[in-house]
């Protein structure tokens, strides 16, 4: 899997520019570029067919769950709720990591583009009110999402709210999108199953 953007809504604040983010940071981009299809393989291919039609195109939660496995083993929390520095619950996130200055989270989104404007604006939220240090969340580029389940999230449909997401006061924290595409194409690979697993239908 590749990474062919990354977004900076927010940054500000001490911990924007000390050494543990730039570190975290790599993290997360080394976990996405880890994601294979099809599993064994060196790079990500994708089954070049529409999500458009019922049964047709490919599913998202075993791309994430990669990613997912490969943070878990860079020892991050999996699945868990994030607790600010005061031990407050502040929801459900795909991934957490305890910082120094408070949990990093990430979200890969696997629902659709509602789903990806109300992880947004939480994650907005939650870095204006200063409780998370961080926050990512990995959405496919338009290349990527046409052959994924159909109105998935994507960063083509989040771009034009950006404007608003940047004009959050933000004393301290960091706030990305990272847009992820395949490698390749071709129809010698199988398609990417889609489960009920997860918060979405993949």
């Amino acid at each position: 899997m590749k990474i062919v953007h990354v977004e900076t809504v927010l940054h500000c604040g001490p911990y924007a520019k000390s050494r543990h983010w730039p570190k975290t940071r790599r993290s997360i981009h080394a976990a996405v570029k880890k994601c294979v299809w099809p599993p064994g393989s060196d790079k990500f291919t994708i089954y070049p067919q529409s999500g458009k039609k019922r049964g047709e195109g490919n599913g998202v939660v075993p791309i994430r769950n990669e990613f997912i496995t490969e943070l878990k083993k860079r020892k991050w929390t999996i699945e868990g709720a994030a607790k600010n520095l005061l031990g407050q619950e502040l929801g459900d996130f795909d991934a957490v990591l305890l910082g120094p200055e408070g949990p990093i989270v990430v979200e890969w989104e696997t629902g659709n583009i509602s789903s990806s404007h109300r992880s947004m604006n939480k994650l907005t939220m939650l870095i204006a009110d200063g409780v998370i240090a961080a926050g990512t969340l990995v959405v496919p580029s338009r290349k990527l999402y046409v052959y994924l389940t159909d109105r998935i999230g994507n960063y083509q449909e989040l771009e034009p709210y950006l404007k608003l997401w940047k004009s959050v006061p933000c004393k301290k924290g960091v706030l990305e999108i990272v847009v992820i595409e395949q490698d390749s194409i071709s129809y010698d690979v199988p398609k990417i199953p889609k489960t009920t697993a997860g918060r979405a239908k993949g």
